[in-house]
């Protein structure tokens, strides 16, 4: 894309769903792991806390990393919310199954938040999707969370992954923002940065 060519896209985050998604974008990505702690303040309201955590990266990210003024650094965040509940990424095989009961035949609200930027600018937005789930008995549970990485998933589960296929119902929303990163609006934000 020629509007991008002169820019380096420097992606800080360690998701291979991420990268994947965006160079299926057509972006050439430059991936730097950050380790940050996602911690966040008790007032915040629920729907901006992955925008904060995305923005929390990116500030991060610009004071650590040795940016040239070509580089765009990116920087993502994704939550789960069940029933006003913030549902992270489970800390424990039996959190992973505690979670994905709670989601069985019911819906919830995934929320990517991101941010990219440099030295000079920053730009952050938000993308909501709705999944709702079929019912998923417990031999289910047990046969997905001991085949598939759940720990390192907000909600417990990935939407390419086998209880997506199979247990999910329908989704309102984009499908890219469940498995992490909202590319339709990441490409639409980015084209009117640069245009």
């Amino acid at each position: 894309m020629k509007w991008i060519e002169n820019y380096n896209l420097i992606l800080a985050s360690g998701s291979p769903r991420r990268k994947e998604l965006l160079e299926k974008s057509g972006f050439s990505i430059i991936v730097r792991k950050i380790e940050i702690e996602e911690d966040y303040p008790e007032n915040i309201n629920m729907d901006s806390v992955a925008e904060f955590l995305a923005e929390k990266k990116l500030v991060h990210s610009i004071r650590n990393m040795d940016l040239k003024p070509n580089d765009i650094v990116i920087t993502a965040d994704t939550i789960v919310i069940k029933d006003e509940e913030l549902l992270g990424k489970p800390k424990s095989k039996e959190n992973a199954k505690a979670i994905l009961k709670s989601l069985s035949n019911s819906s919830h609200k995934v929320i990517t938040g991101v941010c990219f930027g440099n030295e000079g600018f920053k730009t952050c937005f938000s993308s909501v999707s709705i999944v709702y789930f079929d019912k998923i008995d417990q031999k289910e549970i047990e046969y997905y969370v001991n085949n598939f990485e759940v720990l390192d998933k907000a909600g417990a589960y990935g939407i390419q992954d086998w209880i997506g296929i199979c247990k999910i119902k329908s989704i309102k929303g984009s499908y890219p923002n469940i498995m992490g990163f909202p590319t339709h609006l990441f490409c639409k934000k980015l084209k009117e940065f640069m245009i």
